[in-house]
Order: C-alpha cells, then structure tokens, then sequence
C-alpha cells in the first residue's frame, strides 16, 4: 500500500549503505518557483526510522499506478468539500469582489505552498507530509504535523456527515426550522430524523467505502463526487439566471457592510472558511505515491486548482446571488423553499441531493488520510495498517463510530470550520510548509521561497488570531444576549407571583 500519510516501523530493514549519512541528488529543473541553488547539491539525510517509510509506502509498488486523471480526480476532491457550502456565507460577510479575489488569491498561496512542499519532499525522497515535517523539524515536527491532521480531518469529516443531516433531515441552527428531503416526502417523524438517517448513511454509505485500502480504489467515485458538485453549480446557476431576467433578484452586495470596528473584525471570521475550502495538502503524497513517476503531480496539482477554483468563484457567485443577505452558513439549507420558478421543488430535492451523494463519496477520501495518521501516531511500531487486518478494522470502525455520534452533537458547520480552519487546517496548508523552507534543512530554499514564506505566515497567524477573537467576541454577546431575554422573561413572572 502506497500511502502518504504512514512510515515503515520495521526495525531489521532500510539500514544504511553510506556510512556518512550523505547522498548525492538531483533537483528537479522544472519546479514551478525556480530555485537559484545547482542542480546537484549534497544532502545530509538522518537514517532513523523515518527514512525507511518505503517499504511501508510501496507496499502496492508492484501494482499498476494511478493514471493521471484519476489523480486529478482525487486531488479535487480533497479539495472541493464541504467548504463549497459555506462560500456563499464567507460572499455576505466580505462582498463580491472581495469574496471573489480572496478566494483567486488563496488559489495562488495554494499552488504555492504545495510547490514548496513537493520540492523539498523530492530532494528528501520522503514519502510523506509527515517525512518532510520530521526531516525539518526531528519527531516533534512529526508529531505536530500528525496531531493537525487528526484535528483538520476529524472536523471536515464531522461537517460533511452535518451537512448530510442537514439536507436530508433537516436544520434548526439558524433558529428557524429548514426541512430535509426526507422530512418534505414522509413528514416529520422517527425515521426522517437526524439521528436515524444519519446512522443508516453511516452503516451503508460510509463504512463500506471507509473499508478500501488503496485511495486509487476511490477514483471512480471521486470522478462522480466532482461531476456532482458540477451539477450542483450548473442547476443553482440556471435558477439564478432565470430569476435575474424575471427581475426577482436584488443587486448583490460588492463590499463589505462595515458601521462599526466590530464589523471590521467580522470580516476576518470568512478567512479559516476559505483557507479550509483549499487545504488539501495531507493527501497530495499518497496521491503522488500512486502515480509511480513523480513527475505528473505538478500537472495534477495545477488542473485540480484550476478546476476547483473555477467551481468555487461561480459557486459563491450564484449562492449570494440567489439569496443574497438571507444565505445561511450552509447554502444547502436556503433550498426548502419556493423558489419562485417551475418545478422549484423538484430544482431544490435535486441540489440538496446531488450534493450530499458528492459529501458521501468524498468522506472515504479525506477518511483514508484520518485513519492513517492516527495510526501511525498510536502504533508508531506496528507492522503495516493495511497487512493487519484486525486493526484496520477496529481503526476504521471506531473512527467512523466517532464522527457519527461527532456529528449528532455539533449544531452548525460554521463552529467546526471557525475552530478547524482557525487552528490545524491553516498549519497544514500554509504554516507547516513556510515554516519547513525557512528551516531549509536541505539549502535548497530561494530568497524568493523564504519571502513568500515569511508573508504566508504573517497572513496566516494574523488573520485567523483575528478570527477567533472575533467569533469569541460574537459568542460572548450572544450567551449575555441570551441571559438578558431570560431575565427579563423571569422578572415579570415573579412580580406575578
């Protein structure tokens, strides 16, 4: 098995030939930010266990690599989750235009941090995020950069599996009760509710996938995953143009409504938003792996932001478009109401639908990195994940247990990305890969490298320090808003008394 995320912990294999620890490599030509250094430069590479993660990794080296669209496939959909869903809200806290460029530019510091990170895992021959990370930084980089993704997938798998709950059983979050499919064809009972619908998702949908030991298994379904996340786009696109040539649309907001310094630090709180709407980072190795020749994954990493962020701007686009200042956290939940155009329920059960079945069979990819890494941080030395059977397993079937009873607790997917995007989904897609070319532990690193690194860790901190402040602050408001009204309701009930 071939796997980004999970190290060879044999002790008896991958001992050294030289001696001295050095090794004579050859840098790719062709990165995309050009380095300034010679092509063929010495590196001191630490023979520990980290630097035996092959035979571990090449498990599946004897079978056929990934193709290249597959891969794109899987990029994407890493990339596009559940994240699409919350664009249209990071749209009415920022505008249009700025929601537009926030978006083309965090596309551009993705591009960026992976290029830095796929350079460095070249010259290091590492097999993993994790190899890098330990390379840079010894076993507590290691460590760090394992305990960020159980935190970052753990809570992206948690909003997928709310959102599922949301569409097919519907919301209250928003304090007004939005009916699921379910709930609209059989009515409220039992069997539509959250708890119910979830489980059997979870018992037919999510376990069976979450069982496949090769992420190359997954390419049919990802394939589908992107082609229904484009017919989501394609039929809220069309439900918009129509409304805007019946006039029944308003003029969207281009900037921001700012009245107050509150407002201000508002629009920081969109920031973890679309920083977890790119980070796909932790599987861009097992990806790479399966491709048998690295030489494709920059191909594959550019077509996958190309096409995502295509799909994001016109996503956030038509959602604020459609709904403009009544979009909720998830735009999904807009779609229980007349739309006021024909068939508009059978438009609305048609993109709540669409989508979901996309979240179902994303949720094996973003899983096979979750389980992984969690794995690899509790049994650091046991044999392969994918050769001992019981384990995977009982991994497999307590994680997913987790995320379901997870998922029956948490009331908004906003909260989760708030804390998730704020915290390790930020490390892992900007931090953790500036951080590693400011190290530079192979001197490889360009003055142009270590200063876009130096600006991607002042955005990233700053903003995202900003965000929690500011969503602290709105929660803090909220519970005094929430004990005046109780006081004030238990006042006159006393004096009556």
């Amino acid at each position: 098995m071939i796997d980004s995320c999970n190290i060879n912990r044999s002790n008896n294999m991958g001992k050294p030939n030289n001696p001295t620890g050095t090794s004579e490599l050859l840098i790719d030509e062709s990165p995309l930010l050009q380095t300034t250094t010679d092509d063929k430069i010495e590196v001191e590479i630490p023979h520990d266990d980290r630097s035996k993660s092959n035979s571990k990794n090449n498990g599946s080296s004897s079978s056929s690599s990934a193709s290249f669209t597959g891969s794109v496939f899987n990029l994407s959909t890493t990339i596009i989750g559940a994240g699409i869903m919350a664009l249209p809200a990071a749209m009415k806290v920022l505008g249009l235009t700025i929601g537009i460029v926030s978006i083309i530019f965090l596309a551009l510091l993705t591009h960026t941090s992976l290029d830095i990170l796929m350079r460095f895992s070249r010259v290091a021959k590492a097999q993993s995020y994790g190899d890098v990370m330990g390379f840079a930084f010894g076993s507590l980089g290691r460590l760090v950069f394992q305990i960020a993704v159980l935190l970052n997938n753990f809570g992206i798998l948690v909003v997928y599996t709310i959102i599922i709950g949301d569409v097919l059983s519907g919301t209250s979050s928003s304090g007004i009760h939005h009916f699921g499919v379910l709930e609209g064809w059989f009515g409220e009972h039992w069997s539509t509710g959250r708890t119910f619908v979830l489980f059997v998702t979870t018992i037919v949908v999510f376990a069976p996938l979450g069982f496949f030991k090769r992420i190359d298994s997954l390419r049919y379904t990802s394939g589908l995953a992107v082609a229904l996340a484009i017919v989501f786009l394609v039929i809220t696109a069309g439900i918009t143009i129509v409304k805007l040539f019946n006039g029944s649309i308003e003029s969207p907001r281009l900037l921001p409504n700012i009245t107050d310094m509150s407002s201000i630090w508002n629009l920081f709180t969109a920031a973890p938003v679309l920083v977890t709407a790119f980070v796909c980072h932790y599987n861009v190795h097992t990806i790479d792996n399966e491709l048998g020749d690295s030489s494709p994954i920059q191909p594959v990493i550019s077509a996958s932001l190309v096409l995502c962020s295509s799909i994001y701007i016109l996503t956030a686009l038509f959602g604020f478009l459609l709904f403009g200042e009544s979009t909720l956290d998830d735009v999904l939940a807009n779609f229980d109401a007349d739309l006021g155009i024909p068939y508009s329920h059978l438009l609305n059960d048609i993109v709540r639908i669409s989508y979901a079945l996309h979240l179902m069979l994303v949720f094996p990819v973003i899983f096979f990195s979750l389980r992984f890494n969690l794995d690899d941080l509790v049994f650091p030395s046991a044999t392969s994940l994918e050769s001992d059977n019981c384990r995977f397993s009982l991994i497999t079937t307590g994680l997913i247990t987790l995320l379901y009873v997870a998922a029956n607790f948490v009331p908004s997917i906003w909260d989760v990305f708030q804390f998730t995007g704020a915290t390790a989904t930020v490390c892992l897609g900007f931090i953790f890969p500036a951080a590693i070319a400011l190290r530079d532990p192979h001197s490889i690193a360009s003055k142009k490298d270590k200063i876009l690194s130096i600006v991607m860790i002042i955005l990233a901190v700053f903003s995202n320090v900003v965000a929690i402040y500011s969503n602290a602050e709105a929660l803090f408001r909220k519970h005094q808003s929430n004990s005046n009204l109780d006081r004030n309701f238990a006042w006159p009930m006393k004096i009556q008394h």
